[in-house]
């Protein structure tokens, strides 16, 4: 009785930390982070007639703890009228609700600011992500690529600008979700943009979003040759989708790791489990309880493990809350709950997040 108990304690305290607002700042070293996309309105793209389940403004998915990182999808066109990008919001900020910068075909979404600001506050990073599915994020040369990262310093991240798609919001830094074209420019682009982000006045990242098969066609080459902070490893809509998970054949997260120990230029480069967040968000879903074993036994298995990416907040809110039962499945070492739990029981003005330590809580 005392025994069930206990875990009934740990279980309600695991959810309380999850639900509660503003426990801990990002860190991109953990193992225990759940990335997931906001921006394309995934489950409204499938389900137009169910508009209650329609993706919401940035901040109402920041109310918890649950995700800890936003990339925000996406900046689709390295290279359009004005010489400057064009991003596409969906239903959230489109040529319908809002004006386009004068002679440009890039969209003032600057009411998004004081979202960003907000999750930012509670401890969560926003990033934007180029390229996806249909997107065009392509360089002619070298030069042209060093000079567009000052362009994206510029417009999103620690630059100045007239011209800030997100007004005074800065973004925590970038993700190349690159499914098609050649990576030609690439290299020296993000080298570039290290070197303004060095030179920030905050922590930056760069993250990658490549197919599972190993190497990534579209942006294998410059994994190797860039120290990217972590991948979002997309195991879906492919033979090597969490499906396949227990056909070693298919399933090659160990390639990965194997590349994170000993190619990748970062040694803290973190490989995280992508997966479609619902059946309609891509092939190779599965349910919760299936993802919950394929994360833990990963987590326990492989070093470089640092989370999952999830496609999309809209399919995860949609499907019963799927975020909450990935992050429930990252942060399950009992151990470590009991920890937390004793800390939170000695402290009334502290908490203890897995893996992340022991954070105040301030009034």
């Amino acid at each position: 009785m005392l025994v069930a108990d206990f875990s009934c304690l740990i279980l309600s305290s695991l959810l309380l930390g999850i639900m509660t607002h503003g426990i801990a700042a990002f860190n991109m070293l953990s193992n225990d982070n759940l990335a997931v996309y906001w921006g394309q309105n995934s489950y409204g793209a499938i389900h137009p007639d169910k508009t209650a389940h329609w993706q919401k403004t940035l901040s109402y998915y920041c109310m918890d703890n649950v995700v800890d990182t936003f990339p925000i999808a996406f900046l689709v066109d390295s290279y359009a009228e004005g010489n400057l990008p064009s991003i596409d919001l969906a239903n959230i900020c489109n040529s319908g609700n809002a004006n386009y910068f004068p002679g440009t075909e890039l969209l003032n979404c600057s009411f998004l600011a004081s979202d960003i600001e907000m999750c930012q506050s509670a401890g969560k990073a926003v990033t934007i992500s180029l390229g996806g599915g249909t997107g065009n994020i392509q360089f002619q040369s070298d030069s042209q690529a060093t000079a567009y990262a000052q362009t994206i310093w510029n417009l999103f991240l620690g630059g100045k600008s007239k011209i800030r798609p997100f007004g005074s919001a800065i973004l925590d830094g970038i993700d190349m979700d690159i499914e098609g074209g050649s990576q030609t420019g690439y290299v020296s682009f993000l080298t570039a943009l290290r070197k303004h982000m060095d030179r920030g006045k905050k922590k930056y990242y760069i993250t990658a979003a490549p197919q599972c098969p190993f190497p990534d066609e579209y942006i294998g080459d410059t994994l190797d040759s860039v120290g990217f902070d972590a991948v979002y490893v997309q195991f879906y809509n492919n033979y090597c989708d969490l499906k396949h998970y227990n056909n070693r054949n298919d399933w090659n997260f160990a390639a990965w790791d194997d590349w994170a120990n000993n190619v990748s230029p970062n040694p803290d480069i973190k490989v995280y489990i992508g997966a479609p967040a619902s059946s309609t968000a891509g092939s190779g879903y599965v349910n919760s309880k299936k993802i919950t074993s394929i994360i833990q036994q990963t987590q326990s298995n492989y070093s470089s493990f640092g989370g999952v990416m999830l496609w999309d907040i809209s399919d995860a809110y949609a499907n019963h809350r799927y975020d909450i039962a990935v992050k429930q499945a990252l942060t399950s070492d009992e151990d470590l709950l009991n920890k937390r739990i004793r800390d939170q029981h000695l402290s009334g003005n502290a908490q203890y997040h897995p893996r992340r330590g022991l954070t105040v809580i301030r009034a």
